[in-house]
């Protein structure tokens, strides 16, 4: 069973490791979509602190990751989904309440036309690239 997630994983911390953990004790493969600088700027109007090659091998380096691909169609990602073929796609409950849909580009009729079920993982409290920042910048 293949499992997809995607992220900007910047300034990998235990959050995002507990999040990968937590993917690949339900899958037998973890493959993270790793998003572009470009489209982490057009999303949050600042680039990562770390380069794409920083944060690809952060991510290679963490022994719950099999794969790391990069995000080829920035805010539609289904041409990535597609690719991997995937049985699940995982994201962090921080992300409930808001619209995950139209930030992956695809809608609920896309995943079960495709046969992908969408997972909701806990979100690690109290810890996040966001809030790393913050306390760098400081």
């Amino acid at each position: 069973m293949k499992l997809y997630t995607g992220g900007t994983f910047d300034l990998f911390h235990w959050g995002h490791e507990n999040f990968l953990k937590k993917c690949n004790a339900i899958s037998d493969e973890v493959i993270v979509s790793l998003n572009t600088n470009e489209f982490v700027f057009d999303y949050k109007l600042e680039y990562p602190r770390m380069t794409y090659g920083e944060r690809e091998t952060a991510l290679y380096n963490c022994k719950y990751v099999d794969k790391v691909v990069e995000n080829i169609g920035g805010s539609d990602s289904k041409p990535a989904i597609l690719n991997e073929n995937p049985d699940i796609i995982a994201v962090g409950t921080d992300w409930v309440g808001k619209n995950y849909y139209k930030q992956m580009g695809f809608t609920e009729d896309w995943l079960e036309q495709n046969g992908i079920v969408l997972l909701y993982i806990p979100y690690t409290e109290y810890i996040s690239s966001s809030y790393i920042k913050q306390r760098m910048d400081n």
